[in-house]
């Protein structure tokens, strides 16, 4: 009878520590799953857009107003003649034929760099005309840019395809010259800067932005180095929209 009681008390000592070993399991559990929530949240709230929002969000229903956004890059004498890109469903695709070696067209946020809070927004719409030395190396990576992105790749595999295409002679550095217009009043670059300020780029071989003053105390010039585009990017702004309109001049 007593090893009968003996082995009753060893039964519920042992169903006890069961049952508080599995609350801490469970608590231990909820506390994980609970911050990986606040950080999801928290790292959302950092970054409005995290992933690539659905297609149709990117596109512009109407291909003329695709066409008219593209060309408020440059001024009417530029873009008139200038071949123009519009975004489909499958990438981007000549919609208008040029005739001057110009290309406008609009670039959306996935041009930006991967770590920019703009990069998934489907909102940007940024409207740019290169010249023909700047079309011959960045119509290219922007092609490749869109392909990889509307073939599913993330942010950062896109980066990696980028680089091995750079690295496959696919893609090229610019050339001496490269440059493009940005001055359209309608265009949307982000939701820091909206349409920012009417400006004019122009792409050199990586460089340290010093060379051309850029980025000092009351110089005009600004400079940006990219290393996953393999160039440096040198910004002007200007006073003038394309349609001739001022724009104002505010500290960048």
């Amino acid at each position: 009878m007593r090893q009968e009681k003996s082995m009753k008390r060893k039964t519920a000592r042992t169903v006890t520590l069961i049952s508080l070993t599995l609350g801490i399991v469970w608590i231990a559990l909820l506390i994980i799953l609970l911050g990986a929530a606040w950080r999801a949240h928290a790292q959302n709230a950092k970054t409005p857009y995290p992933s690539m929002a659905p297609l149709e969000q990117y596109l512009i229903a109407d291909r003329n107003d695709e066409i008219a956004l593209a060309r408020s890059a440059a001024p009417e004498s530029i873009s008139r003649d200038a071949e123009v890109m519009v975004l489909g469903r499958h990438g981007y695709e000549t919609a208008v034929q040029g005739k001057n070696g110009f290309v406008c067209i609009v670039e959306r946020s996935w041009t930006a760099g991967i770590d920019d809070p703009d990069f998934w927004n489907p909102k940007v719409r940024g409207a740019i005309c290169f010249n023909p030395a700047g079309a011959r190396s960045q119509i290219p990576l922007t092609l490749k840019k869109t392909e990889l992105v509307l073939a599913g790749q993330s942010a950062s595999q896109m980066a990696e395809g980028v680089k091995a295409a750079f690295d496959r002679k696919e893609l090229a550095t610019p050339e001496p010259g490269a440059m493009c217009y940005m001055l359209s009043k309608q265009a949307y670059l982000s939701d820091r800067d909206g349409h920012w300020h009417p400006h004019l780029m122009f792409f050199v071989p990586q460089t340290d932005t010093a060379t051309w003053g850029a980025n000092l105390p009351g110089s005009p010039i600004l400079g940006i180095a990219d290393a996953l585009d393999r160039l440096t990017l040198f910004l002007i702004p200007v006073g003038k929209w394309s349609d001739g309109t001022p724009a104002p001049m505010h500290e960048h």
